[in-house]
């Protein structure tokens, strides 16, 4: 394999630190305010965080011995953390959807738009720096697993996008006379969010498994394991 592994784990080990701070800062102040967007938010970066550990781990069993894991073997490894990953982000997707369908039909979220609109500023910029971080040097590094995690920061940027929106949107209808609706566009970005970036994992799942599979299928496969 031509993986850079030393760059490989820097990078698994940066998304490590910046999914504990993002995930921290968005379950504390979404709970702190009562924000049931800001919680979705940060539990997607505490979902990274668990799923960087497990990236960092398959990584350190791949290149611990490059002689000892044939190319196939290292192949099944890295696509089965992937379709892992997918099936742990559709899952969050699918609670948080139906969390913001409960507190829409009871009656949305009353919450401190101001301070929600400056994390939210702030939480797009950072995630978005990540992303491009992940992005530029995954090719570098020539890492799938550094791949799946650009992927999951590009979610957490678009997903963090929602959030200020829809913040911007509560704050503006408080101004007129359909203040009566703020409290449901914090869940309503949930309900957009979770449909929307359930296609992602999904992808990433279908992806990992057809990898799977084309490895099964493989004859040099069969005889290099056996």
């Amino acid at each position: 394999m031509s993986c850079n592994t030393r760059l490989e784990r820097k990078l698994l080990q940066f998304s490590t630190f910046s999914s504990f701070l993002f995930a921290m800062m968005g379950i504390g102040l979404g709970l702190w305010i009562g924000s049931l967007v800001i919680v979705f938010d940060g539990a997607y970066s505490f979902v990274s965080l668990a799923l960087t550990l497990v990236s960092l781990g398959a990584a350190a069993y791949l290149h611990s011995d490059k002689h000892q894991h044939s190319e196939a073997k290292a192949i099944t490894i890295e696509s089965s953390v992937i379709a892992f990953k997918g099936l742990a982000i559709t899952v969050m997707c699918l609670v948080s959807f139906y969390s913001a369908v409960t507190a829409i039909l009871e009656g949305g979220r009353d919450i401190n738009t101001g301070v929600a609109l400056i994390f939210g500023v702030i939480n797009v910029i950072g995630c978005f720096i990540n992303y491009k971080v992940m992005a530029v040097y995954s090719v570098k590094a020539d890492s799938a697993l550094v791949d799946a995690e650009s992927k999951q920061w590009l979610m957490d940027t678009v997903i963090s996008g929602a959030v200020m929106l829809g913040f911007t949107i509560a704050s503006i209808l408080m101004m007129t006379s359909y203040a009566h609706l703020a409290p449901y566009a914090d869940p309503l970005m949930v309900v957009i969010a979770s449909v929307y970036f359930v296609v992602v994992p999904l992808k990433m799942t279908w992806g990992a498994v057809k990898q799977l599979q084309a490895v099964k299928l493989t004859p040099a496969s069969i005889s290099s394991n056996s």
